[in-house]
Parts: C-alpha cells; structure tokens; sequence
C-alpha cells in the first residue's frame, strides 16, 4: 500500500509532503487498518477548515480524500501524524 499526506495551510503557508510504501513494513496490517479508516471519514472535495488551519490531502493507492482541522477523526490525526513523521 502506498500512502501520500499533503499538508498545506497553517500560519506560515508552508506546504509539507511525505510518503510511506507499506510493502515491507513488519507493521502493514496496522498501516492498513488505519488508512482505511481515515479514507472512509475523508470529504471528496476539500472541507472548510479555519484561519491558520491545516488542510490534508491523502492519498492511499491512487484514492484521494480530504481533511481539515480542526475536524480531523482521531483516525485521521494519527495517520497524517504517522506518515509525516516516517515518511519525511
């Protein structure tokens, strides 16, 4: 599974990006699991979010949705939070 976050917005406008491959990883079914559950609260189109907000695009296997904060599932958090950080 291939999992990309886009992160634009905030105070600074700095748009962040990374990416996990999840072929090898020992954790997969873990990656999985919490990809599909983000995807399933995402919006097909980008949600209002709030001045100085974040706004998320996630990509899992060719499957965009998006999220804005402060709306984001607890789902959502970690995933971006995940991808971010072991994706940069």
């Amino acid at each position: 599974m291939h999992i990309r976050v886009r992160r634009t917005g905030g105070f600074a406008g700095i748009e962040r990006q990374a990416e996990v491959d999840t072929t090898d990883l020992p954790d997969a079914p873990e990656w999985h699991a919490l990809a599909e559950k983000a995807l399933a609260a995402g919006r097909s189109s980008a949600p209002a979010g709030v001045p100085d907000g974040f706004h998320y695009e996630i990509t899992v296997d060719g499957r965009t949705v998006h999220a804005a904060d402060p709306r984001l599932t607890e789902d959502q958090r970690a995933l971006i939070s995940r991808v971010l950080k072991e994706g940069a």
